[in-house]
């Protein structure tokens, strides 16, 4: 019988339980099929710190090798560690991580040479396809010249090249309480913060693939209470919060609150602008807040909106040459590192901007975080059209509405917007509603949500993420 992979190939990577879905048997079939489809000669692979980590990345780097590929083992890194290792050695790369999912679960993330992003229109696809075929057929045996395995160490390069990219040489001294949830970030964070003006505050760095503190998804409020709390009794300047494999990051302010990603992204955009000499795209999806292509107008840059998705973002800096690109999840993209995303470096654009004026970080982002925003609701929903429909005939005839669909159901109005979009996965509606002040979110809001639920359809906020 062939084998079923659609449990475990997502749109943008490979992820499920071990071993009960995938397994090291598994991994190296992968691999073989990585090589195949990519007809790449040399490999670059990286895992982060779950404990199936290194047997699942092993046997990925067995597989290709046995297909003729030289493979570069880089060890224990952030996936944005591993982008930096594709794009700077010109290498299609894996890395082995379930981003902030349970212990239980693990996954691959691949790149094309040069960080290139690697989804089900771009090859994924086309690998499971040819490990399920493989599963009736057999598999190859290996080429009569098999590849090298090698290790190399990238850490120091990768931060070097991030500070490269960042001038921090003469910002004040800063307070800083880092959470790496026993997640790659408390590798990664000791030395790019070394010889910085930054007193260093580490929680949880030890790495643990079981998350004994708390999940490392720093999108859901619940896993931002520790380091809230701690910023506070320390009288840090910022909290800074990384996911489990670090690449994407949340910050906090000196008063334990904290920042959206959309107003870090108008912040990181207004820098990125000011660097390239106030020229330049940057590309933000539709549910970002208005205060980002605002932000990025006034510095005398393009906005260019796109749809939810990293491979959407992706796709769109390669198509405008785009400088920077952001998400309301805290991904945040870089032309400057291969427009792979890396929260790092926004990490650091943060520390800069806060270090080089005097006042504290809540007045600093002030400027960029102008509206009231709802946050994703999640509302379970038998019939998604029939209730998307039922939304867009309640607003769509209202004087000065308009409607786009360019990633489910948009409606804006001079002083609010909303989108509704559906789960790709689940039965879910998604909405995000932003306003010029509370009260009118509030109003909006719940009129969307009264039409989107009914009696059996319930409905929580769900931070989203990788």
């Amino acid at each position: 019988m062939a084998a079923d992979l659609s449990q475990i190939v997502k749109a943008y990577d490979v992820r499920g339980v071990v071993p009960d879905q995938w397994d090291e048997a598994l991994a190296e079939q992968l691999g073989a099929a990585f090589v195949e489809v990519t007809d790449a000669d040399a490999i670059v692979i990286g895992h982060d710190m779950r404990p199936s980590s290194p047997g699942l990345s092993g046997a990925f780097a067995r597989g290709a090798a046995a297909r003729g590929a030289d493979v570069t083992l880089i060890g224990l890194c952030s996936t944005d560690q591993l982008y930096f290792a594709s794009g700077s050695l010109g290498l299609p790369g894996a890395m082995f991580t379930a981003s902030h999912n349970p212990a239980q679960y693990n996954g691959i993330k691949l790149c094309r040479a040069g960080a290139a992003p690697v989804g089900q229109d771009t090859g994924l696809l086309e690998i499971r396809t040819l490990v399920e075929k493989w599963s009736e057929t057999g598999a190859p045996g290996p080429v009569a010249a098999p590849g090298t395995v090698t290790e190399r160490d990238t850490l120091a390069d990768y931060a070097a090249h991030l500070l490269s990219l960042v001038d921090l040489r003469s910002v004040r001294p800063l307070k800083v309480v880092v959470d790496a949830g026993n997640g790659m970030g408390g590798h990664t964070v000791p030395t790019v913060f070394a010889g910085l003006p930054v007193d260093l505050v580490p929680m949880y760095f030890e790495l643990d693939g079981t998350f004994p503190n708390h999940e490392a998804n720093p999108l859901d409020p619940k896993n931002l209470v520790d380091l809230q709390a701690r910023v506070v009794a320390e009288g840090a300047d910022l909290g800074l919060a990384f996911d489990g494999d670090a690449d994407r990051c949340f910050v906090v302010d000196e008063r334990g609150e904290g920042i959206s990603p959309s107003a870090i992204t108008a912040l990181v955009a207004a820098r990125e602008l000011a660097r390239n000499g106030g020229k330049g795209t940057v590309i933000h999806n539709l549910i970002t807040s208005l205060s980002v292509p605002e932000v990025v107008r006034e510095n005398g840059g393009t906005p260019v909106r796109t749809r939810v998705g990293h491979s959407f973002i992706k796709a769109e800096m390669a198509e405008h040459s785009a400088i920077f690109g952001g998400e309301h999840s805290a991904h945040y993209y870089f032309r400057d590192f291969w427009n792979a995303d890396t929260g790092m470096l926004a990490a650091l654009h943060v520390l800069a901007a806060l270090g080089g004026q005097p006042g504290p970080l809540s007045e600093l982002v002030a400027r960029y975080d102008r509206y009231a925003g709802s946050g994703e609701i999640n509302s379970t929903v038998a019939d998604q059209p029939g209730r998307t429909a039922a939304v867009r005939a309640a607003f769509a005839s209202r004087d000065g509405v308009t409607t786009d669909d360019l990633d489910g159901l948009t409606v804006t109005s001079p002083d609010w917007w909303f989108n509704l979009r559906a789960s790709n996965t689940e039965p879910l509606l998604r909405l995000n509603v932003e306003a010029r002040d509370e009260r009118t979110m509030a109003a909006v809001r719940d009129e969307v949500l009264a039409l989107v639920r009914t009696a059996d359809s319930p409905g929580t906020p769900s931070p989203s993420g990788d």
